[in-house]
């Protein structure tokens, strides 16, 4: 006698594929089994339920009256199988898992860390890793599938992008207490013409955004150093070496420097976080988006010049309204 722990997923599996390729040789090239083995799972399965599933010498096979009743049920069942393999996959994507996220460096350096300690104080088992690119190079990587996230700088257009955008920010003038124009409400362009400024190196979209606003200007900045890095930066103007034109967020890497909002123009860029929506994501790279789109909401005080998307619930943030702005695209 015969009971349903005699009946195993594999005999469902041969069952369903050789109905579905209506011939045993090809069940077992899909299945890669060999022929025999796939009629030796059939044969049993059709002992434990005491039927006949096939009615063989046709070519191409057909089921029985008893294989066509029960080739809906064994479809539903290893659905139910795959479901569970699916949920323990999920689960081991929070114990085991792993995460590739990309970032520009001035967001790198700033937002990223926040998100990623909050994440890992909840999944310490999950292991991370980041890559700092320039946004069109995290573009290539997430088609690419290097990457499960990338927080770039927008508008980010690409085919297959997933864009949740995040905030805009406004560009600032970043400076020590002791410098000339500290205490101002708002700096131009205009004020900075004999400023010496720290300049990033190129390929950074901020040292573009800079150059454009003082040609629009009619001038070119006083350029104290050059081809500097996030951390450099803040390290050349904490000694003094001159003043940096900078992303709002940047002020959250040092309170002993004081950053001014730059007007006339007023220059901004937008935070977005993507994904290629051709790889699926696991369920660590969710979970690790919900964390980013979360800390996005409380990592700046008000007037930080920090404006969330509609979508989030946003702190007071220095209107721009009336003011020409332009915005930092690359």
């Amino acid at each position: 006698m015969f009971s349903p722990r005699d009946l195993t997923v594999q005999q469902l599996r041969c069952f369903v594929t050789v109905a579905d390729e209506g011939q045993f040789t090809a069940a077992a090239d899909e299945l890669q089994m060999a022929q025999p083995s796939i009629s030796a799972q059939i044969a049993r399965l059709e002992t434990v339920l005491g039927v006949s599933l096939f009615v063989r010498g046709r070519r191409p096979i057909s089921l029985t009256e008893a294989g066509r009743e029960l080739l809906p049920i064994a479809r539903r069942a290893l659905t139910t199988v795959e479901d569970v393999f699916h949920a323990v996959d999920e689960l081991d994507g929070l114990r085991r898992g792993h995460v590739t996220i990309g970032a520009t460096p001035s967001i790198g350096a700033t937002l990223v860390p926040r998100a990623l300690a909050s994440f890992r104080a909840a999944h310490p088992e999950v292991s991370l890793a980041l890559v700092e690119r320039d946004t069109d190079t995290l573009a290539s990587d997430l088609v690419a599938g290097r990457l499960d996230l990338a927080l770039v700088v927008g508008p980010f257009v690409r085919t297959h992008a997933d864009v949740t955008t995040l905030a805009t920010e406004r560009l600032a003038l970043l400076m020590r207490e002791d410098h000339p124009l500290a205490h101002r409400a708002e700096v131009r362009i205009g004020d900075l013409r004999d400023v010496p400024l720290i300049m990033f190196h190129e390929g950074y979209e901020l040292r573009t955004a800079t150059l454009q606003a003082f040609a629009d200007a009619g001038f070119e900045p006083l350029v104290a150093m050059d081809g500097a890095e996030v951390a450099t930066v803040h390290a050349f103007v904490a000694a003094g070496l001159g003043a940096a034109i900078v992303p709002s967020i940047l002020a959250t890497m040092d309170d002993s420097l004081t950053l001014v909002h730059l007007a006339e123009p007023v220059i901004e860029r937008t935070i977005c976080l993507v994904r290629d929506s051709r790889h699926p994501l696991t369920r660590a790279a969710r979970v690790l988006r919900e964390v980013i789109e979360a800390e996005i909401t409380t990592a700046w005080p008000p007037g930080a010049g920090i404006v969330l998307a509609p979508s989030a619930v946003p702190p007071p943030a220095a209107t721009t309204r009336g003011r020409k702005s332009s915005q930092v695209t690359a």
